[in-house]
């Protein structure tokens, strides 16, 4: 039955597209508020005509070639990723996907298409510079505070009670804790996402 589902949401803090292949009818895939940091697998969804992509981490806006067979894809949005914040990220996906007719929930004009699609190989070029950047700016910040990744929540400290199985915790020490994971300064990276979706999920099995 799921072969012929025609919009699918997911927002379980996926970092990687995957298994959709197998729904052909698909049309509306909303992959908002994920950890996806790559455009893939999406070949065979033949009948995709909407793709939100919001809030995610995508740098790679090269990825988006892989969507140069979706024929049907009208609407995109991308809005709150790394490559959106790209010079000249508008003007690469309208010319790379010359069938979107929508992106970020503003409409392509035949004129700044045909504009861009004149400009694509230096556009292409620069935005294959800015991605390159991206990735070694991001390596660094990852190497930064001793080798350490900055989004170690809590990963260093010194209270005992970060030591203990939350079921043995008293209210008190329970309190220390949760105080102490939403006060450290963290960068917005996957591994942020993921370990504040970790929190939340013990904070509820807790209760």
């Amino acid at each position: 039955k799921q072969w012929y589902q025609r919009r699918v949401a997911i927002t379980a803090g996926i970092d990687k597209i995957e298994n959709v292949g197998k729904l052909k009818q698909l049309e509306y895939l909303n992959l908002a508020l994920n950890n996806v940091t790559k455009v893939e697998n999406l070949e065979k969804c033949e009948c995709l005509r909407k793709l939100d992509l919001t809030v995610n981490f995508i740098a790679e806006l090269t990825s988006i070639e892989s969507l140069k067979g979706n024929e049907f894809l009208q609407e995109m949005y991308m809005t709150g990723n790394p490559c959106a914040k790209f010079e000249n990220y508008r003007e690469y996906v309208i010319a790379t996907l010359p069938q979107i007719q929508r992106l970020d929930g503003i409409d392509v004009t035949n004129t700044e298409r045909l504009e861009a699609i004149q400009s694509l190989k230096s556009i292409r070029e620069s935005i294959l510079f800015q991605q390159e950047d991206y990735f070694i700016q991001q390596q660094k910040t990852k190497e930064g505070k001793g080798g350490r990744w900055y989004t170690d929540i809590g990963a260093e400290t010194d209270s005992t009670s970060s030591t203990k199985p939350i079921s043995e915790l008293s209210p008190e020490e329970l309190k220390q804790r949760n105080d102490e994971f939403w006060k450290t300064p963290v960068e917005n990276t996957p591994e942020t996402r993921k370990a504040i979706h970790k929190k939340l999920e013990e904070d509820k099995a807790a209760i």
